[in-house]
């Protein structure tokens, strides 16, 4: 056993990888505590609800529930690992986004599938979608980082620092994705910002 390795046991630490992630630079290990680590049941109950946030606000309400049940059945079948990360409700919601992005992406894909097979235009957006749906639709069209960005902090209201860990990026990062999403969508929708 090496010295590094006799510290950790000795201080009741214990170095966890982190599971696969959408991004590469989220790819770091964590260290925790070895006490009595949450029960999934308890982890499901707090952290689905945001869940379905997060998915409604990235791929719509018509998804939001599926994406965050695949997004909670990923994070059961690795929970012995998953619960001693540092926050695993930060690595859930990680997978919850990058899930509903490819959800978008299949639905797109779809989408321009059945144009080209029926070569017409698509079936129009329902008349009776919610009102903040037209934003939130073009929210779904930003890059995928900025859509998830802008999804954590407006629909779920997570700081920057929680933003940071669940997409495995620093706040600076979370800050530039935020602005060039806000840029894009005053000028998508119309709207000013005040530059004085």
């Amino acid at each position: 056993m090496t010295r590094r390795a006799e510290r950790r046991q000795a201080v009741g630490l214990e170095l966890v990888d982190a599971a696969p992630s959408p991004e590469p630079e989220a790819q770091v290990g964590h260290l925790r505590a070895l006490d009595a680590p949450e029960r999934f049941e308890d982890f499901y109950r707090r952290e689905f609800p945001r869940l379905v946030t997060l998915a409604h606000a990235l791929a719509g309400g018509a998804y939001a529930a599926d994406i965050a049940q695949e997004s909670m059945i990923v994070a059961y079948r690795r929970w012995g690992v998953v619960k001693y990360y540092e926050s695993p409700g930060g690595w859930v919601r990680g997978v919850c986004a990058h899930q509903a992005v490819s959800a978008v992406r299949r639905r797109l894909a779809e989408a321009r599938a059945v144009t080209r097979l029926r070569s017409r235009p698509s079936a129009t957006p329902d008349a009776l979608a919610e009102i903040d749906e037209d934003f939130w639709s073009q929210v779904r069209l930003l890059p995928p980082r900025q859509a998830q960005a802008v999804a954590m902090r407006y629909a779920l209201d997570l700081s920057l620092s929680d933003i940071a860990e669940s997409l495995g990026c620093a706040e600076g990062t979370v800050k530039s994705h935020l602005f060039r999403a806000r840029e894009a969508l005053s000028d998508r929708l119309g709207l000013t910002t005040e530059e004085e």
